[in-house]
């Protein structure tokens, strides 16, 4: 998992999953008549939009749209995107991203997949769905506290927000309040889905409960599964050195809303849950939506990470790697060019432009002498720089401190080879990455190849020299 910065919240590992050391997955069946729409990715949910099935692939930063045989058709990336989590749809061309601390961003899927607006959590990471002209945001299950500050009694369990992603100060329902006040966040964070009609379904992280409110806000039904013969709110367990540990059972992971269905009608919600309380047995819950009643339930198999629908309504299981596959190594045709193009000083005051790189495969990274991320990264980006030859790789190491003296007193410790040139703060206004270190490599002619967000170690850069080499050899 890639080290992204955030506040002082933790990650819920166990949603994202082991992937287990198995023989690769046979190739999907066909597809049947009328193909397949996604509901799950991973841990996440899809949202259908243009005749395609949009899914965040977080692993990559980037969303990926599947087609009826579940080919990959296209994919957005964005400095925007560090880790989206959840999407769904906005309107009739646009998507609302889901990021893993929290921030809302909208995306316009016609032309380029530009981003037209986004904005701050109003939770310590919220998660959204919309639809029927509703916006709603339930604090994330993917983004959870450990420890978080006491919520007022009457805080709304759902928030209303609108367009711009501003609360709008109505709610639905109101939080349950744990015996350890502490732990709020944890108690009340859940799945969320959003009907065409504007009913809101909401599922805790952890607790076996399934919710659905009408449109007037008034509790339409209730579903338990079933899963625990008793369950009490999560407690602390002693700690182990300065870890805080929570006894706690992970049960709803991810909400989705089916395509319609033949007659008899009825819409059907899809409920992504745990089989048991680390949620590293995952199992799909089909429930009609109108009535809150289960239909049918399918254990996922280890490798089963991917739930689509065909046109019957039958759910079908895939293994999500081999989904997404088709989406890495894009061709170079459909590469973007890199933008804006800079020209920044570097440490003896001449410019250095974008445009001097032509020719060579480039690395270029943001980083500042605060990041601890970024004093562990440096010194391999020291050893992959040697390892190439000048003529074909470059390195453009864009410090973005505003102190110039804490810059200069961290190149004077860590003495890279590499270029540094000097940002002055102003590069995440330009750039809109969402933390450091991120990194940008690029192809000969400026376009990116792939973008890196935070440090994942030694293996991430033992893949990122392996693309270097290929991108090397290509002619």
């Amino acid at each position: 998992m890639r080290l992204v910065l955030g506040g002082s919240a933790v990650l819920v590992a166990a949603l994202f999953g082991c992937r287990p050391s198995e023989p690769p997955p046979t190739p999907p069946p066909p597809p049947p008549p009328g193909g397949f729409t996604l509901l799950f990715l991973g841990r996440s949910p899809a949202a259908s939009l243009g005749g395609l099935s949009w899914a965040p692939d977080p692993e990559h930063g980037r969303l990926v749209a599947f087609d009826r045989e579940l080919r990959v058709a296209r994919r957005i990336t964005s400095p925007r995107f560090a880790t989206p989590l959840a999407v769904t749809r906005l309107g009739r061309t646009e998507l609302l991203v889901t990021e893993r601390t929290g921030e809302g961003v909208v995306v316009d899927t016609t032309g380029g997949g530009r981003v037209v607006r986004e904005w701050e959590s109003p939770d310590v990471a919220s998660l959204y769905a919309a639809g029927g002209g509703r916006l709603v945001a339930t604090r994330s299950p993917y983004y959870v506290p450990q420890l978080s500050a006491p919520e007022r009694d009457a805080a709304p369990l759902i928030r209303m927000l609108d367009t711009l992603g501003r609360p709008t100060g109505r709610g639905l329902g109101t939080i349950r309040r744990p015996a350890t006040p502490l732990l709020d966040y944890v108690v009340n964070a859940g799945a969320v889905a959003v009907g065409p009609d504007g009913a809101v379904y909401y599922a805790p992280l952890v607790r076996d409960e399934i919710w659905k409110y009408a449109p007037g806000g008034q509790v339409s039904w209730t579903t338990k599964r079933g899963l625990f013969p008793s369950e009490p709110d999560p407690e602390f367990l002693p700690a182990k050195g300065r870890d805080l540990r929570l006894n706690k059972a992970l049960v709803n992971v991810a909400l989705a809303l089916g395509p319609p269905l033949p007659p008899p009608p009825g819409g059907r919600l899809y409920a992504l849950g745990s089989d048991d309380s680390a949620a590293t047995r995952l199992r799909v819950d089909v429930l009609d939506a109108a009535t809150g009643v289960i239909i049918a339930t399918r254990h996922l198999g280890p490798r089963e990470t991917a739930v689509a629908v065909d046109a019957s309504g039958a759910l079908a299981a895939f293994d999500a790697d081999s989904l997404v596959a088709s989406a890495d190594g894009a061709a170079p045709g459909a590469r973007e060019a890199f933008a804006p193009a800079f020209a920044l000083p570097d440490l003896a005051g001449d410019t250095v432009t974008l445009a001097g790189f032509q020719g060579k495969v480039t690395l270029v990274n943001f980083w500042a002498s605060w990041c601890d991320p970024c004093r562990e990264e440096f010194p391999h980006m020291a050893a992959l720089y040697r390892e190439f030859d000048g003529k074909d790789f470059e390195i453009a190491a864009v410090s973005d401190d505003v102190d110039a003296g804490k810059m200069l007193t961290f190149v004077r410790n860590y003495r890279p080879p590499f270029p540094i040139l000097v940002g002055g703060g102003r590069m995440k206004q330009v750039y809109h990455y969402r933390g450091l270190p991120y990194s940008v490599l690029l192809d000969r002619r400026g376009r990116v190849i792939e973008r890196i967000f935070g440090f994942g170690g030694a293996e991430e850069f033992r893949k990122l020299r392996q693309t270097i080499a290929n991108e090397v050899r290509a002619p």
